[in-house]
């Protein structure tokens, strides 16, 4: 394909945007940073627990140069492409490179169901593995478990204690925290964050204790 065929096909991709607005990071290892979220409309999971489930339909259709410009309004480094589940839209690939090269800080929030390998390798992988209570752990892909990095996160949103109890199992059967940063987070109403922080202090884990900042912040509210 010529560079003018490629610049043209760059041109009319798209992607379905349920929004795009700026926050403080609430997650993972950039968390507290100011960051661009850009969350993708559509999600093939319904776990149990979702708090994005406006995002599953509806959406307005943007070319990746309306994207970038609307990112670049908001005037800072971080980027977080999110859903949803973004990798459901292919072009969302697209998307993530031409992020990496306007040279911004991305990450790519995904629910570890479908193949993340794809993905530009100056970004930032953030990885859900889907507990049982979750309602989807069936879909988690094991073949994205060896296209993690020392960069990347593994999260586990820990909604008991069988959840912790397997995700703790799932960690040391698989190493994965030789692999990268594993982050337990426990699931917003559910269970008590001093009960999971005890679980994990108990048992030594080689794990990342997280809460969700935005909501510790401005509760459950979408487009925080």
């Amino acid at each position: 394909m010529s560079a003018a065929s490629e610049e043209a096909v760059r041109a009319e991709a798209a992607l379905r945007i349920t929004e795009i607005f700026l926050s403080v990071q609430g997650e993972a290892s950039s968390v507290g940073w100011p960051t661009v979220f850009v969350r993708l409309t559509g999600c093939p999971l319904r776990c149990t627990y979702c708090d994005t489930a406006y995002a599953f339909h509806g959406g307005e259709r943007l070319s990746l140069d309306e994207i970038l410009a609307r990112v670049a309004g908001h005037g800072v480094r971080h980027v977080c492409v999110t859903g949803g589940e973004p990798l459901a839209q292919r072009a969302c690939l697209d998307l993530v490179t031409r992020l990496c090269d306007a040279g911004y800080a991305v990450s790519v929030e995904t629910s570890g169901a479908l193949d993340i390998g794809g993905l530009d390798p100056r970004a930032q992988r953030v990885m859900d593995v889907k507990t049982p209570a979750s309602g989807e752990s069936a879909r988690n892909l094991p073949t994205n478990l060896d296209a993690l990095r020392r960069q990347d996160c593994a999260k586990f949103v820990v909604c008991d204690r069988a959840d912790y109890d397997w995700a703790r199992q799932f960690v040391s059967e698989h190493g994965l925290a030789t692999r990268c940063e594993v982050l337990f987070s426990p699931c917003w109403g559910r269970v008590a964050p001093a009960a999971l922080a005890e679980w994990i202090l108990a048992d030594r884990l080689p794990v990342r204790f997280q809460l969700q900042l935005h909501k510790v912040l401005w509760g459950d509210v979408p487009g925080r």
